[in-house]
């Protein structure tokens, strides 16, 4: 299980770019305006050029009432109901076993994602990342609805 904790630096704003392309690397880079230059064409559309290739980019907002945020996998774990330190398993051998949450901290947050396509503007309904937002969001909320029960004093999942 994950659990997230705000970032003890400030978090910045960022936009993450979704490029069509496998690069063996994960983490921030250094680019400069030579290598990733991004502008606006005379249609009103995100046009860039990466290794020589023409790509066309669509932003995708993060929905109301959600947030993107760029988190990173840290080593801290956190005891279920603040219980304090994982303790060893062997002291647990009587009780439930409890699933260890692993800590992730927050470093940036963004509130739209440019997704790139090569030489086509991505489809808003093929699109998988997108489509994947939309779903994700869908899927959330119907795990999450409640309808009244007919008493009018509780509600329970639908």
């Amino acid at each position: 299980m994950l659990a997230i904790q705000q970032s003890t630096q400030h978090a910045e704003k960022c936009t993450p770019n979704v490029l069509p392309c496998r690069i063996n690397h994960n983490g921030p880079v250094n680019a400069s305006t030579r290598y990733w230059a991004p502008e606006t064409d005379d249609k009103g559309r995100s046009v860039a050029y990466f290794r020589g290739r023409k790509l066309l980019g669509r932003s995708v907002k993060v929905p109301d009432g959600y947030r993107g945020a760029v988190l990173t996998k840290t080593e801290k774990t956190l005891q279920p109901n603040g219980r304090g330190p994982a303790r060893d398993a062997s002291e647990d051998a009587d009780e439930e076993e409890v699933e260890e949450v692993i800590l992730m901290e927050e470093n940036a947050s963004f509130e739209e994602v440019v997704v790139w396509s090569h030489e086509a503007m991505p489809a808003e309904t093929e699109d998988p990342y997108s489509k994947g937002v939309q779903e994700w969001i869908a899927l959330a909320e119907a795990m999450h609805a409640y309808t009244p029960v007919e008493d009018g004093k509780t509600s329970k999942p639908v």
